[in-house]
Order: structure tokens, then sequence, then C-alpha cells
């Protein structure tokens, strides 16, 4: 089993910044590349960022695009920590962040953390 626990999520002015946390723990023995999705509602999920186990390949969704950093612990010990830097934050970023992982096959998620951005 492998548990995904995400942190940092808050209340921010719009124009502010958070730094989302998620870490792994458990049977993470595989490489595998990690995503923070978001969910508001009345919209769909949508995925916001991915980052390869080596963290040389990034995705951005173009919303997020140049406000968003995605980046993984470099320490061999803490590469199962990822971190979304969120920056210039807009009241449309508000949403449930959720962190994700497929490993071996698996899907797993966190159980999510808020960001509420104020305008």
């Amino acid at each position: 089993q492998v548990q995904l626990v995400e942190s940092g999520g808050g209340l921010v002015q719009a124009g502010g910044s958070l730094r989302l946390s998620c870490a792994a723990s458990g049977r993470t023995f595989s490489r595998y590349t990690t995503n923070w999705f978001r969910h508001a509602p009345g919209k769909e999920r949508e995925v916001v960022a991915s980052i390869s186990w080596s963290g040389g390949t990034t995705y951005y969704a173009d919303s997020v695009k140049g406000r968003f950093t995605i980046s993984r612990e470099t320490r061999d010990t803490a590469k199962n920590t990822v971190y979304l830097q969120m920056n210039s934050l807009k009241p449309e970023d508000a949403a449930d962040y959720y962190c994700n992982a497929r490993i071996a096959g698996i899907d797993y998620w966190g159980q999510g953390t808020q960001v509420t951005v104020s305008s």
C-alpha cells in the first residue's frame, strides 16, 4: 500500500503564494510520475502539473504556466516528496488540490488540500 499526504493549502489573497507538499510513503519501490490535480465546485477535475521521478520532465496546464512550479526533493532519501509552488494566485485557482501517483499499475490519491483565493 502507498499513502499520499498533501499539505500546505489555505487561504491567500489574489496575487499571493502557497506551496503544497505531497509526501508518499509505504511501498514506493518503483520510479513513478507524480501529478497534481485540482477540482473546483462545478468544474471538472483537471491535471495542473506533473513531474517525472528524475524531475527532468515536467508538465503544466496552460492555465498555470509561468505561475506554478512543480519540483521533487533531490535527496535520494526524500524523493517521494513533491512540491507545487503556486505564485500569483488568482481566484480561479481556488479548488481542492490532490496529489496522484500511479505506482505498479495502481492509482493512488491523497486526501486533498483546499486552496482558497480571495479577490
